[in-house]
């Protein structure tokens, strides 16, 4: 395949990130991970909806706080249902051969104890000062077969708690020095 420019677009192998390099406001990562702890979020207020679409019907929304580590450390990750991925069982009826389509959606890959890969994963900050894990429509979630490290559940990156640092103006103006001169 030829991008506009001519030239050949070679797929990249994926650059796998471990949990303690994860820092707040990045994209992109790929990561092995294990399932450590999966709890499901109630969902079922809908506090943010108005009057006119609560009247109409909307899937219910299904969410779990998921904590995934690696051999480095743990973060919670944040599984929702808004993306799927298709799977095809195989079903041997009497030698007929049956393919039948369904979704499996994030939350469903995320049981306790599965290796997991997760690509082009981002960090979300929950209510602007702890990390999270998330995967959007631009990202997959993928089961592999189980890996052979240990989970180091001691260093958490969630319960690190940051703070937003404003940086006082130095008072230079973009070309103030060339006016001084």
């Amino acid at each position: 395949m030829e991008t506009a420019t001519g030239q050949a677009n070679a797929k990249r192998k994926p650059v796998f990130v471990k949990v303690e390099d994860l820092k707040p406001g990045t994209t992109g990562h790929t990561l092995i991970v294990k399932v450590v702890e999966t709890t499901p979020v109630n969902t079922s207020s809908r506090p943010n909806r108005s009057r006119a679409l609560l009247s109409r019907p909307a899937p219910p929304a299904r969410i779990a706080e998921c904590v995934v580590g690696d051999e480095t450390g743990t973060i919670i990750f944040t599984a929702r249902n808004e993306q799927g991925i298709p799977f095809f069982p195989l079903i041997n009826i009497n030698t007929l051969l049956l393919i039948s389509e369904m979704i499996l959606e994030q939350i469903d890959l995320m049981t306790k104890g599965a290796t997991v890969i997760l690509r082009n994963a981002k960090i979300v900050m929950f209510k602007g000062t702890t990390m999270r894990l998330a995967v959007d429509k631009w990202g997959r979630i993928e089961v592999t077969e189980p890996a052979k490290f240990e989970v180091k559940e001691d260093n958490n990156l969630s319960l690190v708690e940051y703070e937003l640092v404003t940086v006082p103006d130095q008072g230079y103006e973009l070309g103030a020095d060339l006016m001084s001169e």
